[in-house]
């Protein structure tokens, strides 16, 4: 009889300091942040679970995992941790470096002041900076970790679009007008304002490419508005004055590509002006959906012009 109550001591024992290990039942509770420094010991690390409230003894949790929870060393880094966990999973995470993702997001064909004020806004980066040159970043998704300078998030994005342009620029097709990747990035940026529709950004790329062909005037808005509001919106209609300025962008007055881009492209407009869509069409003008019509001859052009001035005056914008 004694045998047994030992025995069943033991395994209620064994089953007490196993339970958290492999059990745990996550709450609703929110996530523990928990930050892992470099070279930190998994004692250490155990003392931090263990202030967290995310284990109930550090010293259990040392020494189950070194019994059960293999060699490999915890991963610096920051952590979102869930009260309930079982104290494997923690582990596991902490050792696969599980980390946090911190993440920062720009869209396509913004100017670079919004990248800066995207970029100085986020209250984890250190260092402020001013609008990079534009043209230079590509938007995209990008990760980052608390602490770090802005100035290297940004670099990043900088060497982003440094690779693509290394990798599109040779495989531009013999449609493609532009001499230089520089040039590229001046045409991609225009043909990214003028459009929101994914589909049509070939097409206006064959568009705005037909035209430097045969050296005629742009006539692009987004190249009027940029020097005045550096790419922020412009919120109203641009004056007969604006349209006479000569800014070194306004590609109503000369042909050709205006001084440098108004926009940070993104890569899908980058591929259209290297490979431009075969189109005979020199005009295109809004369709009232959020689209384009495009046109050959000016005649055409009018005419779909009358349209969308149309429909303008029916919602009661002219």
């Amino acid at each position: 009889m004694r045998r047994l109550i030992l025995a069943g001591a033991l395994l209620l024992a064994a089953w007490w300091a196993l339970s958290p290990w492999y059990g745990g039942s996550v709450g609703a509770g929110a996530p523990v942040a928990v930050t892992v420094a470099k070279g930190a010991s998994l004692s250490g690390v155990a003392g931090q679970l263990e202030r967290s409230g995310l284990i109930s003894s550090a010293s259990q949790f040392t020494l189950l995992a070194r019994l059960l929870g293999g060699d490999a060393a915890v991963q610096a880094g920051n952590y979102r941790l869930r009260p309930g966990q079982s104290w494997a999973s923690i582990l596991a995470a902490l050792q696969k470096g599980e980390v946090q993702r911190f993440t920062v997001t720009i869209p396509e064909g913004w100017p670079a002041v919004l990248v800066a004020d995207r970029l100085n806004a986020i209250p984890d980066l250190q260092g402020r900076i001013t609008a990079p040159p534009e043209g230079s970043v590509l938007p995209d998704t990008y990760e980052y970790q608390p602490g770090e300078p802005r100035a290297a998030v940004l670099a990043r994005m900088q060497a982003a679009m440094d690779k693509a342009l290394a990798d599109l620029w040779p495989k531009r097709s013999a449609r493609a007008v532009v001499k230089s990747p520089a040039e590229a990035v001046i045409l991609a940026s225009i043909v990214e304002k003028e459009t929101g529709k994914a589909a049509e950004r070939r097409t206006i790329a064959g568009v705005y490419s037909n035209r430097l062909r045969i050296a005629m005037k742009l006539d692009a808005d987004p190249t009027v508005i940029y020097p005045i509001t550096q790419g922020r919106p412009l919120g109203r209609r641009i004056r007969r004055s604006e349209l006479a300025r000569d800014t070194g962008y306004n590609t109503y007055l000369k042909p050709g590509l205006p001084r440098g881009p108004i926009a940070n492209p993104g890569r899908e407009s980058l591929m259209a002006v290297l490979d431009p869509a075969e189109t005979d069409a020199l005009y295109f003008v809004a369709d009232g959906s959020g689209g384009h019509v495009f046109a050959k001859t000016l005649a055409e052009q009018n005419a779909n012009r009358d349209r969308w001035f149309a429909i303008r005056r029916q919602r009661g914008e002219m």
